[in-house]
């Protein structure tokens, strides 16, 4: 860790120098607070101990100016002055500090009030860093309200692997290879994006989680990275309302380009977290109940949505459906019950 020491005493600058380094902490030494200013802007210290009495600008015109600026708000500082009152105190806290201490001081007292402060500082940037996987893993595929809640309490969410109940949604273009054959590709990309944020607003606006975009398709989670008691529910609604604004979604499509959206729901439990390597990770589901919600939406045509038993017996109560019945599933070898869910009650 980097520690920088505005200090215009040449005895008190090299006494913290030596204390610093045998403590085994990288020493940037600045003679006044104008250049204690440009060190900390170039350098970016983990912890500043500034002098208060300094020339051209006090320490605490130097601590005020840290704070004001987002690139520097966040580093601690300790004051270290000749100063003791109480007038003093407090206005180098109120403009900042995080620690006072006055000379002559105790080493002992000033490595231990040091050690405090890089820990709670190297709390603070696993918190903040935390944030930042929690943004930009997750911003731009699930709703903003989720990312509120996840940010307001990281503790909700584990970015390691879990077992947990989900409910995963397959949603696929019908007839999209075929209408590929006889189109320009940026007509196709272009069109196929306009399908993927069409069905992603639905889908975030119920709360669901895009985990991945297949081609002409899409996966998306319920149920994680947040609780969601009413999970399936919300999956079979998103899945509604893309089957119901079809219509009006089309509108604005070319009459070629106008295909079904073909939806398949299963729920059970997956292993959910970041999967890859340290440098390239994709938060995902895995299991089982994945590999059955991508069977189902294979058996839909003209944008039925099929769902399993299990979807079913929770979501009853709230939709139509029509029995379909048992059917034979690739790589099982009992037969599975599906519903073909028609509407809300």
């Amino acid at each position: 860790m980097k520690v920088l020491v505005a200090e215009d005493n040449l005895d008190s600058r090299e006494l913290l120098s030596e204390i610093l380094e045998a403590l085994g902490y990288e020493v940037v030494l600045a003679i006044d607070g104008v250049y204690a200013l440009e060190k900390i802007v170039a350098e970016k210290p983990d912890l500043c101990i500034l002098d208060v009495d300094m020339p051209r600008k006090s320490g605490f015109e130097v601590v005020a100016a840290l704070k004001e600026s987002a690139e520097t708000a966040s580093i601690p500082v300790i004051m270290l002055t000749a100063q003791g009152d109480v007038e003093s105190r407090v206005k180098g806290l109120g403009l900042g500090a995080d620690d006072y201490l006055t000379k002559p001081f105790n080493p002992r007292e000033l490595i231990a009030r040091i050690n405090t402060r890089l820990r709670q500082k190297a709390e603070t940037d696993d918190l903040r860093a935390q944030r930042e996987i929690i943004e930009s893993t997750f911003s731009r595929f699930v709703a903003k309200e989720i990312i509120d809640a996840m940010l307001a309490d990281p503790s909700k969410i584990k970015l390691g692997g879990q077992l947990r109940p989900v409910t995963v949604l397959f949603a696929d273009l019908e007839g999209f290879t075929s209408i590929s054959e006889h189109a320009e590709p940026v007509e196709i990309l272009d069109v196929l994006n306009k399908y993927h944020g069409f069905m992603v607003m639905v889908i975030k606006r119920n709360g669901g989680t895009i985990d991945k975009f297949l081609g002409d398709g899409l996966m998306a989670l319920f149920n994680a990275p947040l609780d969601q008691e009413d999970h399936g529910y919300r999956a079979v609604r998103a899945a509604l309302e893309i089957k119901e604004g079809l219509r009006m979604f089309h509108l604005g499509v070319e009459s070629r380009f106008r295909m079904g959206i073909n939806i398949g729901v299963n729920t059970g439990m997956a292993v959910v977290g970041n999967i890859g390597t340290a440098d390239l990770m994709d938060y995902t589901a895995i299991g089982d109940t994945v590999n059955l919600a991508a069977r189902l939406q294979s058996f839909g045509k003209r944008s039925q949505i099929i769902i399993s038993e299990a979807v079913y017996n929770m979501v009853k109560d709230q939709v139509e459906a029509i029995l379909v019945g048992p059917s034979l599933v690739k790589g099982r070898e009992e037969p599975v019950v599906i519903y073909d869910v028609t509407g809300s009650k």
